[in-house]
């Protein structure tokens, strides 16, 4: 079943919590303003597309395409990106709380989190291999079995990352963050 193409459009002030998004393939549009919270957002394909200050908490998103996204200044509290279609999944994200968000088992390399809250935000399995966290508040996010090969964590903090469970060769750190590589060790630094 072909979707409907809908292309260059903009999106303002839309409460798609009343009538939901029609379902489509959305190429450059941009979307500002928008309430998705609750919503399902299955099978539609975003491609190219920017959102500015939307609400994602708790979408429902099996099988949605995000290809070449940017999601500035979102609330994206508890969204299952676990759920997307991962055939050229590529995402950026700048100034969003993704609180509790998952990306388990997902491969985003490259990927840039840049001022985060990425509160309890699950990366098990994940491979963010050469991706860049600046200034996010990792505090209780999941890293397990976790590829963090080249990715910088320079500016973030709150992060537990085991070095035995996870692959971080290459990786850069903070000196002042560094004892959440330490924390499974269960050793005093003084």
């Amino acid at each position: 079943m072909n979707l409907p193409l809908i292309t260059d459009k903009t999106f303002n002030n839309i409460d798609y919590t009343i009538n939901n998004l029609s379902k489509g393939e959305y190429d450059n549009c941009t979307f500002s303003n928008c309430n998705f919270s609750n919503t399902f957002l299955s099978g539609i394909s975003f491609l190219e597309c920017e959102f500015t200050d939307c609400n994602f908490s708790s979408v429902k998103l099996g099988e949605t395409t995000f290809k070449d996204i940017i999601f500035k200044d979102c609330k994206l509290v508890g969204t299952p990106f676990n759920e997307c279609n991962t055939f050229l999944l590529a995402m950026t994200f700048n100034n969003c709380q993704l609180n509790l968000a998952s990306f388990y088992n997902l491969k985003l390399n490259n990927t840039k989190f840049n001022n985060y809250k990425l509160e309890h935000t699950d990366f098990t399995n994940s491979n963010l291999k050469q991706s860049t966290f600046l200034k996010c508040d990792l505090n209780n996010a999941v890293f397990d079995n976790t590829n963090l090969e080249k990715t910088d964590f320079r500016t973030a903090y709150n992060y537990s990352i085991s070095p035995s469970n996870n692959k971080i060769k290459g990786a850069k750190f903070s000196k002042n963050e560094i004892f959440g590589l330490l924390k499974d060790y269960n050793i005093i630094i003084e």
